[in-house]
């Protein structure tokens, strides 16, 4: 490649930043003219790409105080240039990366110190050497040093080779009088033969002498034979070995004595910190996905302006808080004035040294070395404070659980503004801690690991390697999967399953292991590691109240994944669940779901149930019983039960071989102490008269007619629920005032609910699908803390002749020729306290038809499935903030909706036309409208008109495309698109207009675009206008079509608009635009009204962003002026204050879907550094797709349980000695399935029906712990129809294979 020497020339070395980090340098020195066929700014990129920092430099002009090292040289001929040079780049990019990969030096076993001084005592033991030695031993560098003053004889000792050998650097400090030394010039030999084993890093200090003299032995350096100062004749064959270890170690790269000897000094200690990669904290090998954890924490700590002085890094116990700590730790201290990093303070503040202890350390640490007399802990404390306010300094505290330790070790005046503090903990209302003394404190909750993370993790320990064996692999997951991402967890149980693989009967043999291993894991008595337990324990003793132990206990049993609010009205009157969950919380032993679930780790659960199991080896001695097994021997044998205070039991679930007869009530009464009961199809017999003064009384499948008065009278009943029971009628026999929620969901048989105002605190009352219902007390408008109403397909409760609401035929016709419906007189008066309303599915025809009075500020509306054309007319909507509309398929248009509506679901409404606010302000974040084949305007948002009813003066310079409103255009974008055929439309949105159609039309946009390009990009200075008008906005218009690659279901394409002179960019998605195709031009027009935003001589760019199954052929831009035509009445500008930053303008979001890859990268090169929260501006967004769960879905979901709609559930299984066709006999078995699947392949089990998610998993687990809930999708029956088309063999014993 004869020519390229005169184009590129690299050299290899390294680079420090302003930062002290470290990378990669190519230096590209490059001549102008050859620009024009070779890329630079490419190659940058794609250097940068691979983890090369480049540095550009124009021939004859290098670039000053360039910091480089150049340890290689590559010299290149000339040769073919443009893509070859690219090429040969490559090549050359990869194998300097290789050589510099293999020059890095092994680190030997038997090392023993970090550094070996070689010096000259005379001239430096007791001033320059000295003040070095100490500095090393300050910074943690373990050195070694001869002390002897007079060395006798002619053989160095033996240790001193010793030590050579076992060090991992050198450091030869050349001083005046240092070749006067035969030992100091053996000890160079011996070191630089050290050298060249490759794994000894050699730092030459010149101490006030020229380099040059050394490397040719001039004035002290010349030697000659027999002059040897100490007595000894030196030899020829001596001097010329020692003369050539002079110039060696002379041409070196070292450092030269000058100015500062402190500062001096500092920098040969960051030299060898940097050299050997020190690490003055231990941390575990195999840091898996530490480098992405550790990425946000780095950044933190190298922000010189960050006003957060204090980050604490919060998880679960065993989830690498520590080694996170450590890593960031190891990786950032070069940077600070001074570290300390203290290991489990809680542990040691037990010791007899106490925090006093911890004290004294930080002070050593942070003063580097000096040993202060220190009395006290408020001396301590003190001194502390003065450090602090004078050095920038690294402090982290590992364990942290005490707010006074905190104050002790930090103190709690101003500190240095460049110091940071790092502390790990298991609390995450560490927050509060610093309010008083008005520090900053971030909370970094760290995240567990990820499947594959932990599967790395696991081999590691498990095999040595990072990937399981063959016959292990199904094993490893099933382990990683019980492990719940936890790394100590994964690497206490990996370690105990150690595995050989080189003799394969061993082999076979530990895999049975594993399998006993893993099944007593997945069975509900499997016991926890000793190791795992005590650490996760620590968090549990720590609850500073007993009643938050037992309240712990008692959701992991029997509330893990119900609703807060729900949980909290149960277990608040006994163990006070308001303040207690908070505690749990920030504990790290609870977490709350989006839809405000309670959650607890895998461990956490299991670690609680040991707790539990070691109150007693007799479950009738426990508090809790939870396995239906050990429950019914309890209720059967009726023995020992006073100390009961919670059981559970599932018919269901028990063992094949257990035949399950009627439970007497008379081992329910022995029970003193029982407040939680959980029955399911579960038959009781006998009288009720004793029972217990229950809290929650959850009894599914209730035989009984109606409910004993004994239970309904007593004092502590907080929530009774008898889902699918055979109750005929609900009647509370007296007033009830701790009542609060009532569930009667499914019982199919009742028709009454009477005597409402004796439960006078009811928040809840959940009647859904009650077919039979005709009646519902009146004084339901009493209730006035009534907060939730569910009436859902109680339809008989809206037509029932025994209402007495049917008029006569003369009043019907009357009606219906007044107002088109139907007057009818209200059925209830609600209370004004309710906040959620559900009617889902009760035949409402009409608007009125809901015949209620309701005069509240409601928050929740959900009126899905039924026939009305507009919404009901008799509930105030003011301050409603979600509303469902879903299959409402007659609703036509849905007007003067609230500003304080902030999710609107109107899914398969077909009819639906328009949607409107009261002002144009509003608050909408969530809109799911798939299936409405019929939408074209959401005021505000978007409206979507043909261009056959608009006038020529609404179109101004585009009214030529009126010739062609008949046109038929195929538009993708958005699932609007779907199901309708569509004639060439006009969008506004976002105040910008649009339209789209194929290039066969007469297209004359690009005739008359101003600038013009070949590609996706171009740029423009604005100019002004010859008879300069006003700038009004810019015509932006593309041809693109599909480039032909296999994905065809996503066309994206955006338009970014940047005013880089006043550095606002517009980053605009379309919500509809022409399907492209590959033979043929699509063509996109848009009118931008940025006029505000553009002055004479702004620099604007132009991008069109297209997905890689698109390209772009050509883009265009006009300047639009006021007086060129252009329609005055424009839509409002969404942004109108000149705010720099990028703006982000589209109907979904997304910086938080997968989509947001396209924005980033290649495609929007400067994005990567953007911070989120200025891409994130748009004032209205909305969201075809429902992906978090809304307040609405979590009320709905909760209250009634989770299986109020139709849904289909995927389940993973992990433990391939899964039964199951067992499993799958007891799924079929709960109430609502109609269908369960198993996928052998991918080991899934998909179950069908109108049943709770919760149910199934919990029913699943049973039988395999390791089960993960991966989806719940309520377009269910879709999927299945989709299924049944395509021939797929389904049904309820189908297994596939």
């Amino acid at each position: 490649m004869g020519d390229l020497g005169s184009i590129i020339q690299g050299s290899q070395g390294t680079y420090s930043s302003s930062d002290n980090s470290s990378s990669t340098v190519l230096q590209l020195r490059y001549d102008i003219p050859v620009l024009q066929t070779v890329p630079v700014a490419l190659l940058d990129r794609l250097l940068v790409g691979v983890g090369i920092l480049v540095v550009l430099q124009e021939n004859n002009k290098p670039k000053p105080n360039a910091k480089t090292i150049n340890h290689h040289h590559h010299s290149i001929d000339h040769g073919p240039q443009g893509l070859a040079v690219m090429v040969w780049l490559r090549a050359c990019v990869s194998l300097m990366l290789m050589a510099s990969t293999s020059s890095k030096p092994s680190h030997p076993n038997n090392t023993r110190f970090h550094v070996f001084l070689n010096f000259r005592g005379v001239d430096s033991r007791h001033s320059f050497t000295d003040h070095l030695d100490a500095a090393l031993n300050r910074a943690g560098i373990h050195s070694f040093r001869d002390d002897d003053e007079i060395r006798r004889g002619r053989v160095l000792k033996p240790e001193i080779g010793k030590a050579i050998e076992t060090s991992r650097a050198s450091i030869v400090v050349l001083s005046e009088n240092y070749a006067k030394s035969r030992w100091c010039l053996e000890e160079l030999w011996l070191i630089l033969q050290q050298k060249r084993k490759g794994n000894h890093f050699v730092l030459p200090v010149f101490y006030h002498v020229d380099p040059s003299d050394v490397r040719n032995q001039r004035k002290g350096f010349a030697m000659e034979a027999n002059e040897g100062i100490e007595g000894s004749n030196w030899t020829e064959v001596d001097m010329n070995r020692w003369k050539s270890a002079l110039t060696e170690v002379a041409n070196l790269t070292g450092m030269v004595a000058s100015g500062s000897e402190t500062e001096f000094i500092a920098k040969i200690v960051f030299t060898i910190q940097y050299e050997l990669d020190l690490k003055l904290v231990s941390t575990p090998a195999h840091l898996t996905g530490m480098e992405t954890r550790a990425k946000q924490i780095s950044s933190w700590l190298k922000n010189e302006h960050s006003c957060i002085n204090v980050l604490a890094i919060c998880g679960m116990g065993g989830s690498g808080k520590t080694t996170l700590a450590q890593y960031i730790y190891n990786s950032n201290k070069q940077n600070f004035e001074s570290s300390c990093f203290l290991e489990e303070i809680g542990e040691h503040s037990k010791q007899t040294s106490g925090l006093l202890g911890l004290q004294k350390q930080v002070l050593i640490d942070i003063l580097g070395g000096k040993n202060e007399m220190i009395s006290c802990v408020a001396e301590a404390t003190n001194k502390i404070n003065e450090v602090l306010q004078m050095k920038n300094v690294l402090i982290v505290l590992d364990d942290i659980d005490e707010h006074d330790k905190l104050g002790a070790l930090l103190g709690t005046n101003v500190i240095h503004t460049q110091s940071k503090i790092i502390i790990t903990t298991r609390l995450l209302d560490i927050q509060s801690w610093f309010a008083p003394i008005s520090w900053r404190c971030h909370v970094h909750e760290l995240q567990l690991l990820n499947g594959h993370e932990s599967l790395e993790i696991l081999s590691w320990h498990a095999f040595g390697s990072q990937l399981p064996p063959k016959g292990f692999n199904e094993l490893a997951v099933e382990l990683a999967q019980y492990c719940g991402g936890n790394p100590l967890a994964l690497k206490v149980l990996g370690s105990s399953l150690y595995v050989s693989v080189e003799d394969p009967r061993e082999r076979n043999s530990i895999i049975e292991i594993w399998r006993s291993r893993l099944n007593s894991l997945s069975s509900s008595k499997g016991d926890l590691d000793f190791k795992i337990q005590g650490v996760l324990q620590k968090s549990f003793d720590s609850l500073p109240l007993s009643c938050y132990k037992e309240l712990f206990l008692h959701i992991v049993i029997f509330f893990v994944g119900e609703d807060e609010d729900y949980v909290v009205k149960i277990l608040e009157q006994d163990w006070h669940a308001k303040a207690g969950i908070m505690t749990l919380i920030n504990r790290c032993l609870l977490t709350i779901s989006p839809n405000k679930k309670l959650m607890v780790h895998q461990l956490l659960q299991d670690m609680g149930r040991n707790i539990v199991r070691e109150e007693s080896k007799d479950p009738s001695r426990c508090k809790r019983v939870w396995s239906s097994d050990e429950a019914y021997r309890v209720l059967t044998k009726g023995d020992g039960l006073e100390i009961i205070e919670g059981l559970t039991l599932d018919t269901r679930k028990l063992k094949k071989e257990t035949k399950a007869f009627a439970i007497e009530t008379s081992s329910l009464e022995k029970m003193l102490n029982l407040k939680l009961l959980q029955l399911k199809y579960v038959k009781l017999s006998g009288h009720y008269k004793n029972i217990p003064e229950l809290r929650w009384l959850c009894w599914h499948g209730c035989h009984l007619r109606t409910i004993p008065s004994v239970i309904m009278t007593s004092n502590f009943l907080v929530a009774i629920d008898l889902t699918r029971g055979n109750l005929e009628m609900f009647e509370p026999p007296a007033v009830l005032h701790s009542l609060k929620i009532v569930n009667l969901k499914s019982c199919h048989k009742l028709v009454s609910i009477r005597s409402l105002y004796r439960l006078p605190n009811l928040v809840t009352l959940i009647l859904w699908w009650c077919l039979n219902l005709t009646h519902i007390c009146k004084t339901i408008g009493e209730l006035e803390n009534l907060a939730l109403l569910n009436l859902a397909g109680c339809q008989k409760l809206w037509k029932s002749s025994s209402n007495k609401m049917l008029l006569n035929q003369q009043e019907r016709l009357k009606a219906l020729c007044v107002g088109g419906a139907i007057t009818q007189q209200p059925l209830y008066f609600l209370p004004r306290s309710l906040k959620f309303l559900f009617f889902d599915h009760c035949n409402l025809e009409y608007h009125n038809d809901l015949r209620v009075i309701y005069n509240g500020q409601l928050l929740g509306l959900s009126l899905r499935g039924n026939k009305f054309e507009f919404m009901p007319n008799n509930i105030d909507f003011k301050m409603l903030r979600i509303l469902n509309l879903n299959y409402c398929i007659n609703l036509k248009s849905i007007s003067c909706l609230p500003n304080t509506l902030e999710e609107l679901y109107t899914y398969q409404c077909k009819s639906l036309e328009k949607v409107t606010f009261e002002t144009e302000h509003f608050s909408l974040q969530k809109f799911e409208y798939r299936g409405c084949f019929k939408l074209c305007e959401v005021q505000g948002l978007f409206k979507l008109v043909a261009i056959k009813e608009l006038d020529e003066a609404d179109l101004g310079h585009m009214k030529w495309i009126k010739a062609y409103q008949d046109h038929k255009v195929d538009l993708v974008g958005d699932e609007i698109t779907m199901g309708r055929i569509w004639h060439i439309q006009m969008l506004y949105q976002y105040g910008i207009r649009s339209t789209t159609y194929m290039q066969d039309i007469n297209d004359q946009s690009m005739i008359t675009s101003e600038y013009t390009s070949g590609n996706e990009f171009l740029y423009f200075r604005v100019s002004l206008h010859p008879k300069r008008h006003m700038i009004q906005g810019l015509n932006v218009s593309c041809l693109y079509r599909s480039s032909g690659c296999k994905y065809e279901d996503w066309w994206p394409l955006f338009g970014m608009i940047s005013n880089v002179t006043k550095g606002i960019t517009w980053i605009y998605n379309p919500l509809v635009y022409c399907k492209p195709r590959v033979d043929e031009d699509a063509m996109w027009l848009s009118y931008w009204p940025i006029g505000n935003f553009l002055d004479v001589g702004d620099v604007i760019e132009v991008h069109i962003i297209v997905g890689k199954e698109m390209m772009v052929s050509k883009c265009g831009v006009s300047l639009v002026y006021i007086n060129d035509g252009e329609v005055q009445q424009e839509e409002k500008w969404e942004f109108e204050t000149k705010t720099r930053g990028v703006h982000y303008l589209g109907h979904c979001d997304f910086f938080k879907l997968v989509a947001f890859e396209l924005l980033q990268g290649c495609y929007l090169g400067h994005c990567d550094t953007t911070p989120y929260n200025q891409l994130h501006r748009w004032r209205k967004s909305y969201q075809p797709w429902n992906l978090d769960a809304s307040f609405m879905h979590l009320k709905y979901s909760v209250e009634a349980h989770r299986d109020t709609v139709y849904k289909g559930i995927w389940l993973g299984l992990f433990n391939s000695k899964s039964d199951i066709p067992k499993i799958k006999n007891v799924v079929s078995m709960l109430v609502g399935v109609e269908d369960v699947y198993y996928f052998i392949q991918v080991r899934q089990l998909y179950v069908l029906g109108c049943v709770d998610s919760k149910a199934v998993e919990t029913c699943v687990r049973e039988y395999d712990k390791t089960i993960k809930l991966l989806m719940v999708n309520y377009n269910a029956k879709r999927i299945r129809k989709r299924y049944h088309m395509n021939n797929v063999m389904w049904g309820p014993n189908f297994i596939t294979s």
